[in-house]
């Protein structure tokens, strides 16, 4: 992540901090990847990925994967009504029943309003969408099974740079896509060691 620099505003470095403090669920893998440099004059980019643990198959896909990108203008911008934008993308497979469900695309977003919500990640501006792609094989492929994927792609402004919650509720969407079980009231994941 960017380091504190005599051109980076103190509330950008102050937000990074706050992301690097949140403690997340042991399942959720973070990188950093290059961030978008046209959008707003500081940013950072994080790609997510579900690692179940005691998966025996070394080569089996990832449940779900994404990235979630902060944009900094310490000016602001009107669209965003804040100096913060959190721009999330969250892909899972589904199983083909749970994507035949007429309901998904909406259920789908409720998993975004409900992790904001649970972490207390105060926000404005939410919008997104959500996709549903349904792949069937023919011909010398019909044995294949159905295909389901789902690509959540939402965002929203932060009143402030207290990011925490906010990579929270990510993660949070990251593990509901993949299947993951919540975490009960009252206990807390142990996250990676910094």
């Amino acid at each position: 992540m960017i380091t504190a620099d005599a051109d980076v505003p103190a509330e950008f470095v102050r937000a990074l901090q706050s992301l690097r403090d949140e403690r997340l669920r042991p399942e959720v893998h973070l990188s950093e990847v290059p961030a978008p440099g046209r959008i707003a004059p500081f940013s950072v980019a994080l790609t997510g990925e579900i690692r179940v643990r005691g998966t025996i198959d070394a080569t089996e896909e990832d449940p779900a994967t994404g990235r979630i990108v902060v944009l900094h203008d310490p000016v602001g911008q009107e669209a965003w009504d804040s100096t913060f934008r959190v721009v999330t993308l969250v892909r899972a497979s589904l199983d083909p029943e749970v994507g035949a469900d007429p309901l998904l695309c909406e259920a789908a977003w409720t998993w975004v309003q409900d992790a904001l919500q649970d972490h207390r990640a105060e926000h404005r501006a939410l919008g997104g969408t959500v996709t549903r792609v349904l792949s069937q094989t023919f011909g010398a492929l019909a044995e294949r099974p159905d295909e389901v994927e789902v690509e959540i792609r939402a965002s929203w402004s932060p009143p402030d740079g207290d990011l925490g919650p906010h990579l929270a509720a990510w993660s949070t969407l990251l593990c509901t896509a993949a299947g993951l079980p919540p975490v009960p009231d009252g206990v807390t994941a142990l996250g990676r060691r910094h």
